[in-house]
């Protein structure tokens, strides 16, 4: 059984909730706020509604590797929270919470991701030599990028 980890990110934005989720419920979006070196493309027809059931296709390139990723929103609570899961990609297990809740003078943006690698032993050592760094650098740059378009 692959070790589950857990990746938390959280960010004020200071614009108004709605304004903020609306920027997150455009898929098109991720393109934007995704670091260069993943090479990301969403290779689903555009644009994307966003509902529970919906399935966004993507290419990305990890460590050098091409890989196809398939996401499936599972959950949709719109003006609150989504929750995407890995359908088809390069971990074991991908669980990605968004939420999204009014605070004073802004929104508060919070990333729940629950992974885990493949192939066991390998996937350990990979998670400790490179995952975990390029997880940290990709989650960095979407909180710099996100407060250059909305607004820290």
């Amino acid at each position: 059984m692959a070790r589950e980890r857990l990746l938390e990110s959280v960010q004020f934005v200071g614009r108004p909730l709605p304004e903020v989720f609306a920027f997150f419920s455009d898929a098109g979006n991720l393109e934007r706020i995704t670091p260069a070196f993943l090479h990301f493309r969403i290779l689903s027809p555009m644009p994307v509604e966003m509902r529970p059931g919906a399935l966004i296709e993507y290419r990305i390139r990890l460590f050098g590797i091409p890989f196809r990723w398939e996401t499936l929103i599972e959950q949709w609570e719109a003006g609150v929270r989504f929750v995407d899961t890995q359908r088809r990609g390069p971990y074991a297990l991908w669980h990605h919470t968004h939420e999204f809740r009014a605070v004073p003078g802004g929104t508060l943006v919070v990333d729940r991701v629950r992974y885990a690698l493949p192939m066991g032993l390998l996937g350990e050592i990979g998670h400790a030599l490179f995952v975990r760094r390029s997880l940290g650098r990709i989650f960095g740059h979407r909180r710099r990028v996100i407060g250059e378009i909305l607004g820290i």
